[in-house]
Parts: structure tokens; C-alpha cells; sequence
């Protein structure tokens, strides 16, 4: 994370101390670095373009699941992005960003007919359909607005990850998409239907993966799938690869994305030219964590620490309902103190104030701190603020990016009154 670092014995985002920021908008809050967003989704683009890619063969649609806000959405799209979404709300998003909805791609394995109707009135790029109940429900709203609904048939290659099994998409149990020995027959009734257009082929086999060997056996089962449609008439547009390279939280040491991409591109090129005449085939992505997570911390202060029998705990002004990570997945983010102190460090759990034992951020850190510092909990940009809740009826914190030397608030803390605002009493 070189655009977070120490200057002077201060954490800098950019040019900015974190000591400026909480100051100036208090704590918590999300402190996103613009020169990193553009860093990480250049890591995707130039890759594409060194592996002579231009848009029309390679897409990078960037995961709005991972963190939507509005000027994260409207930076990325400046840049070319698309955009992979789950939601209706999350494609208002877009658009209100200023995205492209004939880039946009829809996943997801409940989408409701009000979502569909949005979806088809905008001219989305594609929807990921991940059942064959979905494929009946396509059909028939886009039948009623006379449209025809483009689609990929989001399939489950029952590649194991080896990543934590709540971020697991891939295998046979999961919730997600439709197994592989069942795909061909989905597909044969997705051609019959008269309102469906088939366009392309996707699976996303999980997130925080290391090494791109399973994305590659993912691969390779896709394309067997590709040339059995292509012997059945059925010929794709695009294939979709999903997303899923992870980020260093820890000692992680994920695969480059550059290095990542020339593989995938190496093999479809190989595929293409011995099987298709090198006909071209549009590849797309959806990257989320690997563009945002370490473009992100949480600033928060220490309210009180408190010194146990067992434990030593540093009671935070940040909890679960801002950072939901570390309690559904037991998942690790690095903690600096702001201010770097000389004092020898105690080991700490770093714990917040919501009244749940789940309620930690990260456990047994060793941290020179007092009363009143400020910690950066580190990678956080990802799934951070869109996993958020007002439990407690605690306000969202404020988002804040900054740009070189200048510093922009991009969503305002929520008050109490902002909470109980949509509810009533009875009369």
C-alpha cells in the first residue's frame, strides 16, 4: 500500500496525514486513495492492451458489490470501466455515476421481475443467468416489453478455490450458478426461447484467490463447454471469467494481474487459433477487491483501553456495523496507530463498542497506544462500507477521497435523525 505511509512519524494518505483528516471530519471514517483506484484498475486495463486487447475483446466490469460509491463508480468509469452489478439499486447506481448501462452485466440468483424490467429498459450488456427458473422469468418479462433479453448462462465448474467457504461461488454445493453437466441442456433451452438472445458464457468460482491456477482450470472448462455449443450451432459472443484475484491483508502474496491476464490471454489465443480459425471472442472480467480493497483504510480513535487477565483490549469508536469482515469471516486487516509512538507496544484485541462478543476488528496486535489515538484498520476499501448496517442505531461513517494534496468528503456521516427518518409511530 505505497500510497499509505509514514511521514514524519504520521500515517499519510497520499499528502495527507490521517491527524488532518480526523480533525476534519471526524472518526469513523473511510479514507479511499484516488491514485491507488487508478493504479489497481490500470494494473487490469494495460494488461489487456499490452496483450493487444482493445474493448471490443476485452471488458474489465468492475464489481459495485465490493464498493459503490458514487465517486468511486464515476472514476472508474472515466477510465473505460464496466461494470458488473447484482442489483437493481446497485444499476441506479451507475447510472447516477455516470457509467454506461450498455456495459454493465447483471449476476446474481434472485432477480426480481422489477429488477429484469429496469435491467431490459436500459439496454444492460448482459444478464448472468444463474437458473433455469430465472431463464423462464427473463423470457417472459422481456416477451412483455417486446424486447429480447441478451444473456450468458453463469455456469458452475465445480473448480475448488481454496479460499475461505463463504467467499467459495464454484463448487457443486454452492448457491451459485448452474452445474456443469446441466449447463449444455440449459443452454439448448435458452436457444428455443423467443425472447432470449444468447451472447456469451461466465462463472466466478470465488474471491481472495492467491494463485490463478484454479481460474485457468475454470477456464479450461468453460472452453470445453464453448466448442461443445459451437457443434450445436450455439455460438457466444463473450466469455466472462468472473473476478476473484486477491489482495495482501496480511503476508498474502497474490498472483499480478498482468501476469495473471497474459496466461488467460496466452490460452485463449492458443484455443482460438486451433479450434476457431482464430476467430475472436470477447473476454470479460469482474474484478472487485483487487481494484478497491487496498485503496481503503477505517479511521478510527481509541475510546479506552482496557487491561484484563487474559486480554488487553483497545476499545474502539469503530465496530462490526462499519466493518462486517472480521466477524462473519474471521478475516484479518492490518492495524497501524496513526501516530507512531516510542513506547514498547502491549498486544491488543482491537474490539468496538456494538454489544455483541462479535464485535472485534482484528485480535492480538501489538500496538504502542494510548487513550484518545487514532488507528488506520488497513485494507478496507472493499466490502467495507457496502457491508455497513446502522446496528445499534449507530450512523454509517463518512467516506472521504483523497486526491494528491486535496481532500473531498464523498458521503457525509449519517445522523440519528438521518436513521429514524423513513419510520413512524402509530397514531
Amino acid at each position: 500500500m505505497s500510497h499509505f505511509h509514514y511521514k514524519n512519524g504520521v500515517l499519510h494518505v497520499e499528502n495527507i496525514p490521517l491527524t488532518d483528516i480526523a480533525k476534519q471530519f471526524g472518526s469513523p471514517t473511510y479514507v479511499y486513495s484516488k491514485a491507488a483506484l487508478v493504479e489497481n484498475f490500470s494494473a487490469y486495463a494495460n494488461a489487456c492492451k499490452e496483450n493487444r486487447r482493445d474493448e471490443t475483446t476485452a471488458l474489465v466490469c468492475y464489481s459495485v458489490k465490493s464498493n459503490s460509491n458514487l465517486a468511486v463508480l464515476n472514476l472508474l468509469s472515466r477510465m473505460g470501466s464496466g461494470f458488473d452489478i447484482v442489483s437493481g439499486g446497485e444499476l441506479r447506481r451507475v447510472i447516477a455515476a455516470g457509467g454506461d448501462p450498455h456495459k454493465v452485466i447483471f449476476s446474481g440468483v434472485g432477480k426480481t421481475h422489477e429488477e429484469m424490467r429496469l435491467a431490459l429498459s436500459h439496454d444492460i450488456l448482459c444478464f448472468n443467468v444463474e437458473s433455469t427458473a430465472e431463464l423462464a422469468r427473463l423470457n417472459e418479462v422481456a416477451g412483455e416489453m417486446g424486447k429480447q433479453a441478451p444473456i450468458s448462462l453463469r455456469v458452475n465448474p465445480n473448480v475448488d478455490p481454496k479460499t475461505h467457504p463463504y467467499i467459495s461461488t464454484g463448487l457443486k454445493e454452492n448457491k451459485f450458478g448452474i452445474d456443469y453437466d446441466e449447463a449444455l441442456n440449459a443452454y439448448r433451452v435458452a436457444a428455443t426461447l423467443p425472447n432470449i438472445r444468447i451472447v456469451g458464457i461466465d462463472c466466478h468460482i470465488g474471491s481472495q484467490l492467491l494463485d490463478d491456477a484454479p481460474l485457468l482450470e475454470a477456464l479450461d472448462r468453460l472452453i470445453e463447454l464453448v466448442d461443445r455449443l459451437a457443434q450445436e450451432g450455439i455460438r457466444l459472443h463473450h466469455l466472462d471469467i468472473g473476478g476473484g484475484i486477491g489482495i495482501t491483508y496480511d503476508k498474502d502474496k497474490p498472483v499480478a494481474v498482468g501476469d495473471y491476464l497474459t496466461r488467460l490471454f496466452a490460452k485463449i489465443d492458443k484455443w482460438r487459433l486451433t479450434n476457431h480459425k482464430g476467430a475472436p471472442i470477447q473476454v470479460m472480467f469482474e474484478p472487485g477487491r483487487s481494484i478497491v480493497g487496498n485503496a481503503g483504510v477505517l479511521l478510527t480513535e481509541v475510546e479506552y483501553l482496557k487491561h484484563g487477565a487474559v486480554k488487553n483490549f483497545a476499545i474502539v469508536n469503530a465496530a462490526m456495523n462499519d466493518l462486517m469482515r472480521p466477524a462473519m469471516y474471521e478475516a484479518w486487516h492490518g492495524v497501524q496507530a496513526v501516530v507512531q509512538r516510542a513506547a514498547s507496544p502491549k498486544v491488543y484485541d482491537v474490539v468496538g463498542p456494538v454489544c455483541e462478543s462479535g464485535d472485534w476488528l482484528a485480535r492480538e496486535r501489538a500496538l504502542a497506544i494510548e487513550q484518545g489515538d487514532l488507528l488506520a484498520i488497513m485494507s478496507a476499501g472493499a466490502y467495507g462500507m457496502t457491508m455497513s448496517s446502522n446496528y445499534n442505531t449507530r450512523g454509517r461513517a463518512a467516506e472521504v477521497m483523497v486526491d494528491g494534496d486535496k481532500v473531498h468528503l464523498i458521503r457525509k456521516r449519517e445522523t440519528a435523525g438521518d436513521l429514524f427518518a423513513l419510520e413512524s409511530q402509530l397514531p
